[in-house]
């Protein structure tokens, strides 16, 4: 009992220091904000003063965004471009086509009146209606916009100075750090909501490269898209973008572009109109740790060339090869695909830099440097979804399954199909679920494998045949890594692509 009692003691001390050192970091904040909380108030009550404190600070710099588009042309029924003009004419008088209107946030990020917001709150609007804290309605013209991160710029005119926010640095925050959202949900102006950041980083499965969310669980709904998430120094830390919800309202799971990224483009915005980006030229994948055992590297980092887009790319003009790996950038190491793309595209176009990287030799993996100039990444380089790929031939008895994979040899017709003449492989001709490449994505989110590529090596060694293959894939086992390289029909270029291809044998 008395160790217990000393227990609780201690227990009970530790508690009041906690409670000691939240309310001490409460008055903090409202000293900044010139609130000075009373020492006979509570915790909650004091967190409530510095929520309140924040949301005044903030409130009068963000704005509602209502964003006005034509609906959809709707043909009569009957008609066929065959029938009269005047039949058409008469039928849209009486069902003429209803404006669509769209909801959203923003904040004024300057004095002059420009105000960042989502892109998608925006597009294909004809007529942009920007809501002041004060009350008054401005019409906004677009400055420019950048499909990559979903943000565009506004701006309207005022005859005196707007109130504005200034952007913190996302890069400082921590899991745990309370965070404010403010913005209109559901139309629903002037609303504000606590909670933490929940995490940082996050990917989700609508986020392009540029997008590394920060996840936060304050309410976020349909409308405070573009609203801003702020600190508790009311600094822009995030711009509310994206929800995880299965009803269309929130499920405390909100994602803010950090205020890094943000800047940035509007700065860019602010300069050029629109977002200016370096260029590679180059398909990447991202080395993991079975390319790391096959190919003998210290550590799994670095970013693999699997195609090269054009020769008169900075990849292509460089010299730069399928399989070759770039580990450097700059004097800064590439941790992966993601990282490096992030380094070109955070480089100037027309900058001249330096790159090192590994090629293949035999046995040997030689080190290599090389100089290029970065071009401008074009508007969208996303891939496209392989919707026109043929399906390979049905799998028949007696085909081999190494890997969960049903592969048969290359006939000269497919050969001929891939410009592999003269060359071996595997054509893969089904994948079975529970196989252990069937859930493996590359760094851009698509299937590693798909049916109808063609693998050529397996773990350094040529595939010459099935039995060749199958005779490599036997003597492996659980825990092992397998690196493919693999050849795949691209039909955006109607060519082929070269793909690396890893997993581990489970």
């Amino acid at each position: 009992m008395s160790n217990m009692r000393g227990n609780n003691s201690r227990s009970s001390q530790s508690f009041r220091l906690i409670q000691f050192s939240l309310a001490l970091a409460i008055v903090s904040a409202g000293t900044i904000f010139g609130q000075v909380t009373s020492p006979t108030m509570s915790v909650t009550e004091r967190l409530s003063a510095s929520f309140a404190s924040v949301a005044k600070s903030v409130e009068p710099a963000v704005v509602s965004i209502d964003a006005k588009s034509s609906g959809p042309e709707i043909a009569a029924k009957g008609t066929t471009p065959d029938d009269s003009d005047d039949a058409l004419e008469l039928f849209r008088r009486q069902f003429p086509a209803r404006p669509v209107y769209a909801v959203g946030s923003g904040f004024i990020v300057d004095p002059s009146g420009y105000i960042i917001t989502n892109k998608h709150v925006i597009a294909r609007a004809s007529r942009i209606t920007v809501r002041l804290d004060s009350g008054e309605e401005l019409i906004a013209k677009v400055v420019g916009s950048d499909d990559e991160t979903d943000i565009a710029v506004l701006k309207v005119d005022f005859d005196k100075p707007l109130p504005f926010l200034k952007f913190g640095d996302s890069d400082k925050t921590e899991v745990g750090d309370w965070v404010l959202a403010l913005g209109s949900p559901f139309g629903l102006e002037k609303t504000v909501t606590a909670g933490i950041i929940s995490q940082k980083g996050r990917e989700t499965p609508y986020s392009s490269v540029f997008q590394k969310f920060i996840q936060t669980d304050a309410a976020i709904n349909q409308g405070n898209s573009g609203g801003p998430l702020v600190n508790m120094d009311g600094e822009v830390i995030g711009v509310n973008s994206q929800i995880a919800t299965s009803n269309g309202g929130s499920s405390g799971i909100g994602f803010a572009l950090p205020s890094t990224a943000t800047s940035y483009v509007y700065r860019q915005i602010r300069e050029n109109g629109h977002v200016r980006r370096g260029y590679l030229g180059a398909g990447l994948d991202s080395v993991k740790a079975e390319y790391a055992k096959v190919y003998g590297l210290a550590d799994a980092n670095g970013a693999i060339i699997v195609s090269v887009r054009d020769k008169q790319s900075a990849a292509g003009i460089a010299g730069l090869q399928p399989g070759d790996v770039i580990v450097s950038f700059n004097g800064k190491p590439v941790v992966n695909a993601v990282d490096l793309i992030a380094k070109v595209a955070g480089t100037a176009p027309d900058e001249t830099v330096s790159i090192e990287y590994l090629r293949e030799n035999g046995q040997q993996m030689d080190r290599k440097s090389a100089k290029l100039k970065l071009q401008e990444r074009p508007a969208s380089t996303r891939p496209m979804d392989d919707v026109n790929r043929d399906k390979p031939p049905a799998s028949t008895p007696g085909d081999e399954k190494p890997f969960g994979l049903t592969l048969t040899e290359l006939t000269p017709t497919i050969a001929a199909s891939y410009k592999l003449d003269g060359k071996s492989g595997l054509l893969v001709k089904e994948i079975s679920p529970q196989s252990d490449v069937a859930d493996i994505r590359t760094s851009t989110g698509e299937a590693a494998l798909n049916e109808g590529d063609v693998i050529q090596r397996i773990n350094r060694k040529d595939v010459t045949d099935l039995r060749s293959f199958s005779e490599i894939a036997g003597k492996l086992k659980p825990g092992d890594p397998v690196v493919l390289q693999v050849t795949a029909y691209d039909p955006r270029t109607k060519s082929s692509i070269f793909k690396i291809v890893q997993f581990t044998i489970r």
